[in-house]
């Protein structure tokens, strides 16, 4: 072991320190009259709809102190939604303190469509973390949550005129980590592996018109074995006259359709574990969780045309289906893949992640999702485009998306462009204890096999409405997004932090989704449940521990830093080996790869997750420096097992790169 890399990497808090001024190329170009305009739902898309990022009045309060409720107060300049006011693309820069409110005010004209268009849904895709929702200064709605959207029915009165005026305000209050709510590796004391704390609005706003009975959510199950795929429309009254067709028009034949009425408790039965999983054949999206769901679900089972090509989806051949949805007088946008995600046996007997049926040898990459300029929100669509196919230039055909989640065009380039995606929960917790769930098991790994997850006081859980809270959150996320075709595998727990009840957990997870498989405790605290052996492994010679009925991945390694003057926030480094100059660190990247990971699956590995795709404040371990400025390796050529075997080739920098290398 690397005892001194190890020691030297201990996470301390440098809040002091003043973070450099960066843009991303994106950022830097930034047009504040076209903010995230591209419709944020891509796999339920509707024509008829309206984007409300831009500009809007914002002021802080003291919380003890706060202004009238409904009252339109006098604002403090302007904010740029949807970036948190602590980033620079927000124009505010300023650090939403646990003892205040942030207050955003917008008056907007609406001009209502012609029938059966007679609803108007508000849409809040993320806000950071407790949301109150004024309308014409009525209280309309409350939301809890940092990371997963919430949606409102604007007011509309009995006879609408041509032109309707509402004047919409949120009050944001964001305690970050001083509670047990979700919040990711945000911090107000950011430093070492723990970032800088955002709050507020953070993700699209925007509304659109819906007719009356419309669908509230969907859920598309693909059935690779038998070529065929459920799709679940959820309403508050029955859809009659479903029609499925492709983008020209052709039908998909309906097998099936049976419309299923909700059992009573689904509706009425408060938020517990156990509600939680009596619920899951409800399917009652976040956006829904605290308002009277609705509960006409109707199951439909539909096959491919005659004439069209049965083409499993693969990171090599990323193909999407389209799907037109009509529901009684509701037109919906959307797409689906053939494909499954499981583990299986190879003829050796070894556990194996496959896909469609076949091993596949994951090569993964681990991304955050942060910006220097935007924090947790990219600078616009491109921004997104750009780390994905980043990071398949670089040989990797998985991403894990490391406790967070993204708005969901961010998840439609991972299905259109072909990248699997492992998708983390967002962890919560009070003031982890660092020296019992992060160095202890780097120190000793076999420590962290054998230490139990129902400690709730040492994992920082010791609130049961933290952990009801989680819970609830854990099964709106998989509900989010469930329909994606690219995402692969869940992670509820990463390396102990918040947390609890792994094995309770993993079954809550597969009760929710049983169709993909769950890694359920990735590092350590390993409580032998879930369908991978997950290793973090940053300081010590990589190694395989095959299972007899779990894949074995390295679901961390790596994390080897070079700081690029110019292009960090800080000067000071933090990574688990550190290198002077790419040159160097070109070559201790092919060796980790070719003489560590590689030979590894012949000895029963089914893949590895490096860290990371960006640097990350005084984080300099990305392939990538901040600012997307700075590649810093090129491809190393690396077979993909089983499935595919692409050739990967050295990696060219888009114009806006400049590679030191």
């Amino acid at each position: 072991m690397k005892l001194k890399n190890a020691l030297e990497n201990i996470s301390k808090s440098h809040e002091e320190d003043k973070l450099n001024t960066l843009y991303t190329p994106w950022g830097e170009q930034l047009d504040p009259t076209h903010i995230w305009e591209e419709y944020p739902r891509p796999q339920m898309r509707r024509d008829h709809y309206q984007m409300l990022n831009g500009y809007w009045e914002y002021c802080f309060a003291q919380a003890d102190t706060p202004i009238i409720p409904g009252a339109p107060f006098l604002p403090e300049g302007k904010i740029l939604v949807p970036f948190s006011p602590e980033s620079l693309l927000s124009g505010v820069s300023r650090q939403l303190k646990p003892e205040e409110y942030l207050w955003y005010q917008r008056l907007i004209t609406l001009e209502k469509p012609d029938a059966p268009l007679s609803r108007c849904l508000l849409h809040f895709d993320a806000v950071d973390q407790e949301a109150d929702v004024y309308i014409n200064g009525v209280h309309a709605a409350y939301h809890m949550g940092g990371y997963l959207p919430f949606s409102l029915e604007l007011p509309l009165p009995d006879a609408p005129s041509a032109k309707l005026t509402f004047l919409i305000q949120v009050r944001v209050r964001d305690v970050s980590d001083t509670s047990y709510h979700a919040r990711g590796k945000q911090t107000l004391k950011r430093g070492g592996m723990f970032y800088t704390a955002q709050s507020g609005i953070w993700q699209s706003v925007w509304y659109e018109w819906v007719p009356d009975n419309y669908v509230h959510s969907m859920q598309l199950t693909p059935d690779f074995d038998h070529r065929i795929c459920e799709l679940r429309l959820t309403g508050t009254q029955p859809f009659t006259n479903i029609t499925l067709t492709n983008d020209v028009g052709i039908p998909y034949p309906i097998l099936s359709c049976c419309p299923e009425n909700p059992c009573e408790a689904c509706c009425t039965a408060s938020r517990t574990v156990k509600s939680l999983i009596d619920k899951a054949a409800c399917a009652v999206p976040a956006s829904q969780a605290d308002s009277e769901p609705p509960c006409h679900i109707t199951r439909l089972v539909f096959a491919l045309p005659e004439a069209t090509d049965f083409l499993p989806w693969t990171p090599d051949t990323p193909h999407l289906y389209p799907l037109r949805i009509q529901a009684g007088e509701d037109v919906i946008h959307s797409y689906f893949a053939m494909r499954s995600f499981t583990v299986e046996k190879d003829e050796q007997g070894i556990a194996r992640f496959c896909l469609n049926q076949k091993p596949l040898f994951l090569h993964g990459i681990l991304d955050q999702g942060y910006w220097p300029d935007g924090l947790m929100t990219a600078p616009c669509d491109e921004a997104f485009v750009y780390d994905i196919q980043l990071a398949k230039s670089l040989g990797f055909n998985m991403i894990r998306k490391h406790i967070k989640i993204e708005p969901l065009r961010w998840y439609y380039h991972c299905d259109r462009l072909g990248m699997i995606v492992w998708q983390d929960m967002v962890n919560g917790g009070t003031k982890y204890n660092m020296p019992y769930v992060c160095y202890l098991p780097t120190l000793l790994p076999w420590a962290g096999r054998h230490l139990a997850d129902n400690h709730y006081r040492l994992l920082a859980r010791s609130d049961q409405e933290g952990r009801e809270e989680w819970l609830t959150e854990c099964a709106e996320t998989i509900r989010h997004l469930y329909n994606v075709p690219s995402l692969a595998v869940w992670v509820p727990f990463n390396e102990a932090w918040g947390q609890f009840d792994a094995v309770k957990v993993c079954e809550l997870v597969k009760k929710e989704d049983p169709t993909r498989p769950v890694d359920a405790t990735s590092g350590w605290f390993d409580q032998g449940c879930g369908d991978f052996r997950s290793i973090h492994n940053y300081f010590r010679r990589l190694k395989a521990e095959p299972e007899s009925d779990r894949a074995c991945v390295i679901s961390e390694y790596g994390g080897y830093a070079c700081h690029i003057p110019g292009h960090s926030s800080v000067d000071r480094i933090y990574g688990y080996r550190k290198y002077e100059n790419c040159e160097e660190l070109q070559k201790a990247y092919e060796a980790l790869i070719t003489r560590q990971l590689m030979p590894l699956e012949k000895a029963g590995l089914s893949g590895g997750v490096y860290t990371q795709l960006s640097d990350i404040e005084e984080e300099v371990n990305g392939v990538v420096s901040y600012d997307r400025r700075v590649v810093k390796i090129s491809a190393v050529p690396f077979s993909v097992f089983g499935l595919s075997h692409p050739e990967y080739h050295t990696h060219n920098s888009p114009a806006h790169s400049r590679n030191p290398c």
